[in-house]
């Protein structure tokens, strides 16, 4: 199911680039900038069986999309930067802000190379406990316990359930069924005791991938010396706020602002919500960011940029640069704004 979403919005927008269509539409749905999220910059992994491909794009193709979005005139800023435009209402030319999410070491390793070489500014939001080595990427680990055997075990609502994953189809279809009903319950802490209990059984040490993919305090600190480097906030323990009591979720959002204040010495204004979408994080989650005094604070809804953000800055919208479509073509239409609009029903703002 997952394979065949991915090859209709691809088809999509092969379509909208080669009829022209993306450049048509970009004066009426380009907005007047974009955020982009990235996760992972890393080479390939060897492996037909990488659920979290999405999360993850290759050194070379950031490189190139710097260099095509410089090439084409656009302004790439940093989130203060974005803060300005918005509020002061400069939209003389177009802008882009790179952002990413979690703190993982490639950044440190891949990505800031390039971005320190092209001079590019740069906001990474940190998860605190991942660089406290408390972490659970549990979506990391429910791909261990997937990869390293061939019938799993899973109680579903009381009843257990025997899933096959002899191969790489099984495996993918496996993680997509487990991941998305996971996501689904009412209560993340259950989500966390099944997939604690479930790296318990298949001998996957739920901690490990923090310690394996994240950065130290040392490393962010390395980081964070750049002048082009900005620190964002993104939680304590990357839950999905708004599963949580406001008082749970407006702690985990502070505490995060001040972990980092006292590891780096420097006031944090910009937040990014885990995971992003309108099932992790709403209006509550958005007024609560303003409440905290940060500048903007930045979502995974899809969108470019519009003058009318200037008063939704907690509700920022972004465009992914995804694993699955690393071709300069496919940002391109996504900068143009046209499948972004057809997502979000013509809106300018999604911040309901």
């Amino acid at each position: 199911m997952a394979n065949f979403r991915y090859a209709a919005y691809r088809a999509g927008l092969e379509t909208l680039y080669f009829s022209g269509a993306h450049h048509a539409l970009r004066p009426v749905f380009g907005g007047v900038g974009a955020i982009f999220t990235l996760h992972h910059v890393r080479p390939p992994r060897n492996g037909a069986f990488q659920p979290n491909r999405m999360l993850e794009i290759e050194p070379d193709f950031l490189d190139r999309v710097i260099l095509h979005l410089l090439r084409n005139g656009v302004d790439l800023v940093s989130m203060d930067e974005v803060h300005r435009r918005l509020t002061e209402r400069d939209f003389s030319r177009h802008f882009v802000a790179f952002t990413l999410d979690d703190g993982y070491r490639d950044n440190l390793e891949h990505a800031w190379p390039i971005l320190k070489r092209q001079q590019v500014p740069c906001t990474l939001y940190i998860a605190t406990s991942f660089p406290d080595r408390l972490g659970e990427l549990w979506w990391v680990a429910l791909e261990r316990v997937i990869a390293k055997t061939n019938r799993l075990v899973l109680e579903v609502d009381g009843v257990s359930r025997f899933i096959n994953c002899v191969d790489s189809a099984s495996k993918s279809k496996a993680f997509a069924e487990i991941y998305w009903w996971l996501r689904g319950l009412e209560d993340e802490g259950e989500l966390r005791r099944i997939m604690r209990d479930l790296c318990a059984r298949y001998g996957v040490d739920v901690k490990e991938p923090c310690r394996d993919l994240c950065m130290n305090w040392s490393e962010i600190a390395t980081m964070a010396e750049d002048a082009l480097v900005t620190i964002g906030a993104h939680s304590v323990n990357h839950i999905i706020l708004r599963k949580w009591p406001a008082d749970v979720a407006r702690a985990e959002m502070k505490r995060s602002a001040e972990v980092i204040e006292a590891s780096l010495g420097r006031r944090l204004e910009h937040f990014a919500y885990p995971y992003g979408d309108p099932t992790s994080a709403g209006p509550r989650e958005f007024a609560l960011a303003a409440e905290l005094g940060f500048k903007t604070a930045v979502t995974t809804r899809p969108g470019v940029l519009f003058p009318q953000h200037r008063e939704h800055l907690t509700a920022l919208p972004r465009i992914s640069l995804n694993g699955q479509f690393q071709a300069l073509r496919y940002v391109d239409v996504l900068m143009s704004g046209v499948p972004l609009a057809l997502v979000n029903g013509f809106r300018r703002v999604d911040a309901a």
